[in-house]
């Protein structure tokens, strides 16, 4: 049990410095949108760079609702849990690996 606890805490620990550097990059590129050469970004590059921040924040967020919640690490698709090792590359994962193809 503990290493599960642990487990969890460390991928709550990586949700919430993502969460926290999404957040830092959007309010970054959003600085940008307000100066006139956009930060050195063209006006499509930043908006395309803009809604990948804003995803990812939304992701995250998602995360760790699901964490809050006690549904975090199992697939919305299938019900099965999604393995640990794939949480840790991407800790806002929704379904497993398989369900995640089929989409």
């Amino acid at each position: 049990m503990t290493h599960a606890l642990n487990r969890t805490d460390t991928l709550r620990e990586l949700l919430d410095r993502q969460f926290d550097e999404y957040t830092d990059q959007l309010t970054e590129l959003t600085l940008h949108t307000r100066q006139p050469d956009h930060g050195g970004h063209d006006p499509d590059t930043l908006r395309r760079l803009i809604e990948t921040a804003r995803q990812g924040v939304a992701d995250t967020a998602g995360a760790l609702k699901r964490m809050s919640e006690g549904t975090y690490g199992v697939c919305e698709r299938c019900g099965q849990d999604i393995p640990t090792a794939r949480l840790e590359i991407l800790p806002s994962a929704r379904f497993c690996v398989p369900c995640q193809q089929r989409r």
